[in-house]
């Protein structure tokens, strides 16, 4: 584990970035209904269009960057996991399959003992 601290320092000019994307995807989906008497492509140009200056004012940001730095690392991360051969998977599931059995059986088995305990030596009802 590392002992860095992490320090957030965020310009004025990423807010105003980020504030813009915001804008602009606002401003997309707000065109796509205003322009609801257009064809069909020029509403969804309309929306795309706003969507895709968002996704692109995020990403030129300080914090898009570190995003996307993070998704990197995470894919490298997820390529070193060694996961289970069929065989081990298999065995797993049954052992798991075989626990939940025996916790049902068990279960059952408790819950009858104690309905009869209860409702036939302490209530007496049956």
């Amino acid at each position: 584990m590392s002992n860095q601290t992490v320090q957030t320092v965020s310009t004025s000019s990423d807010k105003y970035k980020i504030v813009l994307a915001i804008l602009a995807a606002v401003a997309g989906v707000v065109a796509f209904y205003v322009l609801a008497g257009q064809a069909k492509y020029v509403r969804l140009g309309a929306l795309f269009g706003g969507l895709a200056l968002a996704l692109v004012l995020i990403f030129v940001s300080e914090t898009g960057r570190e995003l996307v730095s993070f998704a990197k690392e995470s894919i490298r991360e997820a390529k070193k996991v060694v996961w289970p051969t069929r065989k081990e998977a298999g065995q797993m599931t049954a052992v798991v399959f075989g626990f939940v059995l025996i916790m049902s059986i068990f279960l059952f088995t408790t819950d009858k003992v104690l309905e009869y305990l209860i409702m036939n030596v302490i209530l007496g009802l049956k």
